[in-house]
C-alpha cells in the first residue's frame, strides 16, 4: 500500500534525526504498516529463536489484549473530547477551542502505532501543511492542524465548521474501526519504537504543532504510550532480555524527569519555546538512545 503524504514527510523527516541514532549505535526498526482495513489478521506470537529465551506466546497475547483496550479507552476519550472542541470551534469560540486543542490531541498521540494503520484517516485528521502542494491553502489539508493554524495563527474560527464537523466525523469512524480491529503483535511491539521515533522526528524539533507550540503535551502523550506498551510487556521481557529492560526503564526516567520542569499547575505543558536548548539536547541524546534500544524488542520477543 502506498504511504500517505504525510507519512511519507515524516519518514523523510526521520532520516535526519535517526543520525543521532546511528551515533548512539545502530537503527531503528520500521514504523508498522498502513492499512485502511478495519480488520487485521489473528495474533500469532512466535517463540524467540537464535538461542535467545522463547517467550510465552500466551503471555504476549494476554499483553495484547490489555494493549487493545488500553486503545480503545484513549480512543473513547479522544472521541469525547473532539465533540467539545469542534463544539467550541463551530460556536466560533476561539478561546475555548484553543484551550481544548492539546488535551484532545494527547489521546490521539498516545494511541497513534494503531490510529496511523488506518491511514485514509492518519491522513485527514493528523496531517501537517506540509503534506501539501499548496501547504495550508490546500483544500485536502484538514484535521487537527488545520483547526489548530485558524485557531492560533489566524486566530479566527471562519470557514472552519465544515473542518471541524470532518475531523468530528471521522473520530467516530476511528472509534468503529478500532473496535473491530485483531492487533497484531508488531503492531504493538514495534508500535513502544515506533512512538519515540515520531518524537524524534518531529516533536523534539517543535514541527508539530508549530502554530500553538503544544508540542510538549504531544511529546508526553508519545512517551506515555510507549512506555505503556513496554508495561504490558514487562513479564515477558524481563524473561528474555533484562539488561535491555533496564536500560529502557532508565531512559525512560531521563525523559520524564526532563519534562516534568515543564509541567504547569493545570496538568499541562509549558510552550515548547520556552524548552532550554540545554534540555533540548539532553533529550535528543536519550531519544535518540531509547529509539535505538526500542528498536530491539520486536527481535527479542521473536515477534515478526
Amino acid at each position: 500500500m502506498t504511504s500517505t503524504p504525510k507519512q511519507a514527510f515524516r519518514s523523510i523527516a526521520f532520516l535526519s534525526a535517526s543520525l543521532l541514532i546511528l551515533v548512539a549505535g545502530g537503527c531503528t526498526s520500521k514504523a508498522p504498516e498502513a492499512n485502511t482495513s478495519s480488520q487485521a489478521s489473528a495474533p500469532s506470537a512466535e517463540p524467540a529463536t537464535s538461542g535467545k529465551v522463547a517467550v510465552d506466546p500466551k503471555q504476549l497475547d494476554s499483553a495484547i489484549a490489555e494493549y487493545k483496550t488500553y486503545v480503545e479507552q484513549e480512543t473513547d476519550q479522544l472521541v469525547d473530547k473532539t465533540k467539545a472542541f469542534t463544539d467550541a470551534v463551530i460556536a466560533g469560540d476561539v478561546a475555548t477551542a484553543q484551550k481544548l486543542y492539546a488535551p484532545t490531541r494527547v489521546h490521539w498521540e498516545r494511541s497513534e502505532p494503531i490510529a496511523e494503520l488506518f491511514s485514509d484517516l492518519d491522513g485527514s485528521m493528523d496531517a501537517r501543511e506540509d503534506d501539501f502542494a499548496k501547504k495550508a491553502n490546500d483544500p485536502n489539508f484538514t484535521g487537527f492542524h488545520r483547526l489548530e493554524k485558524a485557531l492560533f495563527q489566524d486566530k479566527t474560527t471562519k470557514g472552519m465548521t465544515p473542518i471541524a464537523e470532518k475531523l468530528r466525523k471521522d473520530s467516530l469512524d476511528l472509534q468503529k474501526r478500532i473496535a473491530t480491529l485483531t492487533i497484531k503483535p508488531k503492531d504493538m511491539v514495534g508500535g513502544a519504537a515506533a512512538l519515540i521515533e515520531e518524537v524524534a522526528a518531529t516533536k523534539i524539533s517543535g514541527e508539530e504543532d508549530r502554530y500553538s507550540k503544544t508540542d510538549l503535551w504531544d511529546f508526553k502523550a508519545n512517551v506515555d504510550g510507549s512506555q505503556k506498551i513496554v508495561e504490558l510487556l514487562r513479564p515477558s521481557l524481563e524473561k528474555a532480555d533484562p539488561t535491555l529492560l533496564g536500560r529502557v526503564d532508565n531512559n525512560f526516567k531521563t525523559i520524564n524527569d526532563s519534562l516534568t520542569k515543564y509541567k504547569t499547575a493545570d496538568g499541562g505543558f509549558e510552550s515548547y519555546d520556552k524548552l532550554t536548548e540545554a534540555d533540548r539536547q539532553t533529550l535528543k541524546t536519550v531519544i535518540a538512545a531509547q529509539s535505538e534500544d526500542l528498536s530491539k524488542l520486536r527481535g527479542t520477543l521473536g515477534v515478526n
